[in-house]
């Protein structure tokens, strides 16, 4: 046997061991389908109509970043910050948002991107035993919200969540206040309570905290205060449950004399009558 014919037998007998091989076609290279920016785009809100979240950043990302300077890539900036607000990735929705805002300050998105970015700081405030400063970072940006926007929804909007966020500030107050004054520390809850008084008139947590004060006046036995307190809670609060608890608290201390004919708190105007000579 020649040393032709000894070399062709190994390629023999790989193709006794596939009979099928010399006849199977050959396989056509795939080639992937072009990732314009508008299929990217679509790509990223069908991933965010399905609540797929975490894919819709990543074609969003993925458009930014192979088609900078289209008409896509400046909405997907926006639709980036949406995304990762929708999965509670505030920081990143902000960085994202406030590039965009940097970026274009003029665009018809703008106002949204200020407004979702202080919904980004609203979302993460906490309770009102925690420190607020998530607060202030909300109130602040959705104060910018209303300078720059104020008469758009999201003006509007934001107007009510910074009222909120006061009544938030001011329940903080209230929940220290009470600490002290269940701890004796007297001076220092009056402080807390003064303060909801003074600065955040216009929320909830007023009549709480003018009856807290009523109620520490007396403890102290500064009766003439007790009373002037509890006045300007039933003047401004004659309704309240507050202002019942006041009344009784200085009818029990013998300050006042106890009305037999009526409930105080389902006779407006009462209490600042019973006490007007004081004025």
């Amino acid at each position: 046997m020649t040393a032709a014919a000894v070399g062709v037998l190994p390629l023999a007998g790989c193709a006794a061991l596939n009979p099928f091989a010399s006849h199977q076609p050959a396989k056509e290279a795939v080639v992937p389908e072009p990732q314009t920016p508008e299929l990217l785009y679509n790509h990223g809100l069908d991933a965010l109509n399905r609540s797929d979240y975490g894919t819709a950043v990543k074609e969003f990302d993925a458009l930014e970043e192979n088609y900078p300077y289209s008409s896509w890539a400046t909405n997907s900036q926006i639709m980036q910050g949406y995304s990762n607000y929708a999965r509670r990735n505030y920081q990143e929705a902000v960085t994202v948002l406030d590039r965009y805002i940097q970026l274009h300050p003029v665009a018809r998105d703008t106002a949204y991107a200020y407004y979702l970015r202080a919904l980004c700081y609203y979302e993460q405030i906490g309770s009102i035993d925690r420190d607020q400063k998530d607060t202030l970072d909300a109130m602040k940006a959705l104060q910018e919200v209303v300078n720059r926007y104020p008469d758009t929804a999201y003006g509007r909007d934001a107007r009510l969540k910074i009222a909120l966020c006061r009544d938030h500030l001011a329940g903080a107050e209230m929940e220290v206040g009470r600490f002290y004054e269940s701890q004796h520390l007297y001076e220092a809850a009056i402080g807390r309570f003064q303060r909801v008084v003074d600065d955040f008139q216009t929320t909830n947590q007023v009549p709480e905290a003018l009856h807290r004060l009523t109620e520490i006046y007396l403890k102290l036995g500064m009766v003439d205060q007790a009373r002037k307190t509890a006045a300007v809670l039933g003047y401004n609060y004659p309704g309240s449950s507050w202002y019942s608890d006041s009344y009784r608290d200085l009818v029990n201390s013998g300050q006042v004399k106890a009305v037999a004919e009526t409930a105080p708190a389902k006779q407006p105007g009462f209490f600042s009558r019973a006490f007007g000579w004081l004025f």
